[in-house]
């Protein structure tokens, strides 16, 4: 009986790599499934799913990742084995599912006091956007503006590339945010989840927000990161570059909502506020998907 050595994922046993190969998982969820998250006809489907459906839904999403996993999948080295696909098809459910759990509970639209059933359907429902950017995270976005660059050493060049980074990452986060919150301002969800929303949840919408868009941008791997840190500009750091991208997409948010007419200058400027907020969530992830873009 001949021996066949397995295809190993070496890099990928490391806790570092491993951790980044979720986080890129996530990432692609992020992309994918904010939108719907953003649905209230899908939370009222997800509560409404009897459990024989919510097998099926995960049934027929785990093929559809399996598929998905064969070919592209969240990992940077890719094995394949089909036992390996099967775990990692498992593992792109479960960051489905998780990420999923995170924002409708940062949103409250599942909080303690929601019946186990309503909550299971709404989760299982809107994992499944989540789960199949998860499987397809490789074959996001894989372009950088850095790629193609000459290195020059001149000073004054360094500072107008520099420059020119920054404004276009402000052009980038800018055009993203603008084209997610173009198509969640007008709707009733977000003066429907203001309505509902308490004020530590809405610093938590600020944290994950953040968290996120770093997470996309700076861990997930799916630009040349390494040039994005050598940057030496003022919002050319992780950081600094996370909260500015942060700031302009609160800026688009709030721009929406004011043309949409779902926020006027009677409003008081604690509306302003939390409408902005809850909005600038799915508006960052677009601004960090509009900067790899660029």
């Amino acid at each position: 009986m001949t021996k066949r050595t397995r295809k190993k994922r070496q890099p990928s046993h490391s806790w570092s790599n491993q951790l980044n190969d979720m986080i890129r998982g996530a990432s692609g969820g992020f992309l994918f499934g904010i939108p719907l998250l953003y649905t209230m006809e899908v939370w009222w489907i997800g509560s409404q799913i009897s459990p024989s459906l919510m097998l099926a839904i995960l049934a027929i999403t785990f093929v559809v990742v399996l598929l998905l996993n064969h070919t592209e999948g969240f990992r940077k080295t890719q094995s394949k084995q089909f036992f390996d696909t099967v775990m990692d098809s498992f593992e792109a459910l479960a960051i489905g599912i998780i990420s999923a759990t995170c924002i409708l509970f940062v949103l409250g639209e599942i909080t303690q006091k929601t019946p186990l059933n309503e909550s299971l359907g709404k989760l299982i429902l809107e994992s499944v956007p989540f789960s199949l950017g998860a499987a397809l995270a490789g074959a996001f976005l894989s372009g950088d503006r850095w790629s193609s660059s000459n290195n020059q050493d001149s000073d004054q060049q360094g500072k107008k590339s520099n420059f020119n980074a920054t404004l276009a990452d402000i052009g980038g986060t800018l055009i993203g945010a603008m084209i997610i919150a173009f198509n969640i301002a007008p709707t009733d969800e977000i003066p429907m989840l203001d309505a509902a929303i308490a004020p530590p949840r809405l610093l938590a919408i600020i944290a994950v927000s953040l968290v996120i868009s770093y997470g996309i941008v700076f861990q997930a791997g799916f630009t040349t990161q390494k040039q994005r840190r050598q940057q030496k500009g003022i919002f050319q750091r992780p950081i600094s570059e996370t909260v500015m991208s942060y700031l302009v997409s609160l800026f688009a948010s709030a721009f929406m909502l004011f043309f949409f007419h779902r926020l006027s200058l009677d409003d008081p400027w604690t509306l302003w506020l939390s409408r902005t907020l809850i909005l600038g969530l799915p508006a960052t992830i677009g601004g960090a998907a509009g900067r790899l873009a660029i």
